[in-house]
C-alpha cells in the first residue's frame, strides 16, 4: 500500500542497501513515518540501507502519545541505532523536527557512531511564552485545538496527529532543556535543512543549533516553497538531492 494510502498509521521500515552504511530517520513530535518516508526512499534509491522508526505514543491515538515520554522516544533511537549497527559498518542520523532534536542528543552522546547528520527544520528551542505554561496546562488540558498540516502544497496527505497532546508537550520541552546542555559535544558533518517559511518551529531554533553545535563542518539550505513539512513538500526533490550529495561527501557507499 503507497505510504500517502496509510497516512500517520504507516509502521517504519527499514530499506536494505549498501552494508557499510546506513542512515536512520526519525520523524517528528505528533508525526509519522510518513512525513519522512520518501525522503528515506530517496536516500535508499542512492544505494544506502535505511531505516524509519516510529517514535512511542505515534502512528496510533494521541491519547497513547500522552502517556509517553521524551526520554521513551530518545530510548528508540538509540534501539534504532544498534538494531541497523547490526546490519551495517557506519551509520548517519537524519532528524525531522523534534527527530532532529533527538539525533542531535544521540549524536553528541555517541560522537563515534554518526558519520552525518542531516537536520530538516530542527525543533530544539521555542521562545514562545504559551508553551511555558504546558507545566501547570497539564493537569486540566489533555490536548491542544486541532491544528492543519504545515505544508505548501494542496490537499497535503495525514501525516500525523491533528491534535497536540499537551502532557507530551511538556516532556517535549523537557527534552530541549537536557539537549542545551549536551548540543556543544556535536561535532559529526552537519547539513541544516531550513524552510524559510516555517509556521510550526521558530527560527530561533535553527539558529541555536548552528550556533551551539561545534562541527568543523556545518551548512545550512534553504528551503524557499515549502512550509515545515518539507520532505512532503515542494522542496522534496531539493532536499533529496542535497540530502544524497552530502552523505556521499561524508558518509559514502562502497561499491
Amino acid at each position: 500500500m503507497p505510504d500517502a494510502e496509510q497516512g500517520y498509521r504507516l509502521p517504519p521500515f527499514t530499506i536494505a542497501g549498501s552494508r557499510n552504511v546506513g542512515v536512520l530517520f526519525v520523524h517528528g513530535f505528533t508525526g509519522s513515518p510518513a512525513s519522512v518516508a520518501p525522503w528515506a526512499r530517496a536516500v535508499a534509491a542512492a544505494g544506502y540501507t535505511v531505516s524509519v522508526i516510529r517514535l512511542p505514543g505515534h502512528g496510533d491515538d494521541w491519547r497513547a502519545m500522552n502517556a509517553t515520554s521524551w526520554r521513551e522516544w530518545y530510548y528508540e533511537v538509540d534501539r534504532g541505532v544498534r538494531e541497523l549497527l547490526q546490519e551495517v559498518d557506519e551509520i548517519a542520523l537524519a532528524g525531522f523536527s523534534m527527530g532532529g532534536a533527538l539525533v542531535l542528543r544521540y549524536a553528541a552522546i555517541h560522537p563515534e557512531h554518526v558519520k552525518a547528520l542531516l537536520l530538516l527544520n530542527p525543533a530544539v528551542y521555542d521562545p514562545r511564552p504559551a508553551l511555558k505554561l504546558t507545566s501547570i496546562t497539564r493537569f486540566f488540558m489533555k490536548t491542544l485545538p486541532p491544528s492543519g498540516s504545515d505544508i505548501a502544497k494542496p490537499n497535503p496527505p495525514i501525516h500525523g496527529y491533528r491534535e497536540t497532546p499537551v502532557n507530551a508537550l511538556h516532556s517535549l520541552r523537557k527534552l530541549w532543556r537536557d539537549l542545551a546542555t549536551h548540543l556543544k559535544d556535536v561535532s559529526a558533518p552537519t547539513m541544516l535543512f531550513r524552510s524559510i517559511q516555517d509556521h510550526v518551529v521558530p527560527a530561533a531554533s535553527c539558529d541555536m543549533v548552528l550556533r551551539s553545535i561545534s562541527s568543523s563542518t556545518k551548512r545550512e539550505v534553504l528551503l524557499e516553497k515549502s512550509y515545515h513539512v518539507a520532505a512532503l513538500d515542494y522542496d522534496a526533490p531539493f532536499l533529496e538531492s542535497k540530502s544524497i550529495e552530502f552523505l556521499r561527501e561524508f558518509a559514502p557507499v562502497k561499491l
